[in-house]
């Protein structure tokens, strides 16, 4: 491991890609980060934006229902098999996230790009609404920005 001066002061994180595995590894790193006292932005938009929908009447969350990259399976199953091998879940890292102090925030013109209301996000996660633009101002000169 590096020291101190090798790590960005800041991580902020573009969350695009809807596929399940994606988002979940963009979790993997928010907390990663957060644990070695760097800050993280999450920027959810487009459909990584449904990552972060709630539950439907049948309690599925809206994570659960992504595809997988490079399988056909539900995010659902791959989650399942992750337990099954002591990978840490979907709801473990939101939850560590969250713990950490990760900031989530959620791209007003994504939502509106899916047809996506704000009321169906979760209410379990403080999730800041905003747009590019705050996202560019939230990030530091001497942070990082990654593209998942």
């Amino acid at each position: 491991m590096g020291d101190d001066k090798s790590r960005p002061e800041k991580l902020s994180i573009v969350v695009f890609s809807g596929d399940f595995d994606k988002v979940h590894y963009a979790l993997v790193m928010a907390s990663g980060a957060s644990a070695t006292d760097t800050p993280v932005t999450l920027f959810f938009t487009m459909w990584a934006c449904k990552a972060l929908e709630k539950e439907d009447e049948s309690g599925i969350p809206g994570w659960a229902k992504l595809s997988v990259s490079q399988e056909n399976i539900s995010g659902l199953d791959l989650d399942n098999r992750f337990k099954e091998r002591k990978v840490a879940t979907f709801e473990d890292l939101l939850d560590a996230c969250t713990a950490l102090g990760c900031k989530f925030m959620v791209c007003e013109m994504g939502l509106k790009g899916i047809g996506m209301a704000p009321e169906q996000l979760r209410d379990d996660v403080i999730i800041e609404p905003g747009g590019v633009v705050t996202f560019l101002d939230d990030a530091q000169k001497d942070g990082s920005v990654i593209f998942v």
